[in-house]
């Protein structure tokens, strides 16, 4: 198993490999699947309350009714309201929707065809923290792009952060995905872009790969 400190170069067993020698290969989807820019929506946010960029982008890493949203104890009425009061703004619900999703960019289409064509040799996963927001704003570019209403389709099962109550990096959610699909986590990699998230991933035995371009999510797997 690799080092979770070293996600440049894949180890299994002590020996160098791709990512399509392990048996079941775990997705994360923004950063990974779909492309990202964390700063739009903070830009958005700064633009709709007026306060500064360095401000919103601290209120969001601490705002704890985020992580509760991402874990599906709130709805989605109740995190806007709760932005609302936070930053003393009236926006609509639709204005706090684009300003959430202008974060969500393009899902490639080589990203779609590298699933597509690892669905023969490998069992595949995606291990997402998202909302409801996200959720049904990146389903409608995957339609936009492929045709497809649901990214589940690519996968053997998608496991969402406020579906399923859990969020990485917590242990359980991992052990979740391993206990439901008889996983053996040393025959199982873990891609993502965090790397709370690969020692989330790490801890429970699972090998992990730091994503750190998309460009990197085709090299392993050449």
């Amino acid at each position: 198993m690799n080092d979770f400190r070293n996600y440049v170069v894949l180890i299994f067993n002590g020996q160098k490999v791709t990512g399509r020698d392990f048996k079941n290969i775990i997705f994360d989807l923004g950063g990974v699947i779909i492309n990202l820019d964390e700063r739009k929506t903070v830009e958005r946010f700064a633009q709709v309350s007026n306060l500064p960029l360095a401000k919103v982008q601290q209120h969001i890493l601490s705002f704890d009714r985020y992580k509760h949203f991402e874990k599906g104890l709130i709805s989605a009425e109740e995190f806007r309201e709760a932005l609302r009061s936070e930053w003393k703004v009236s926006a609509s619900d639709d204005v706090i929707d684009e300003c959430m999703n202008a974060m969500l960019l393009d899902i490639p289409q080589e990203g779609i065809s590298l699933l597509e064509s690892l669905q023969n040799s490998s069992r595949l996963f995606l291990l997402s923290n998202t909302n409801h927001i996200h959720y049904t704003c990146f389903n409608k570019i995957l339609k936009e792009t492929t045709g497809e209403d649901k990214l589940d389709i690519f996968f053997e099962k998608a496991y969402y952060s406020h579906m399923v109550k859990m969020r990485k990096p917590d242990r359980e959610i991992f052990q979740l995905v391993l206990s439901e699909n008889n996983l053996n986590a040393s025959e199982t990699l873990f891609l993502d872009d965090n790397l709370a998230n690969l020692e989330g991933a790490h801890s429970v035995g699972i090998n992990t790969f730091h994503i750190k371009h998309p460009s990197q999510l085709f090299e392993i797997f050449k």
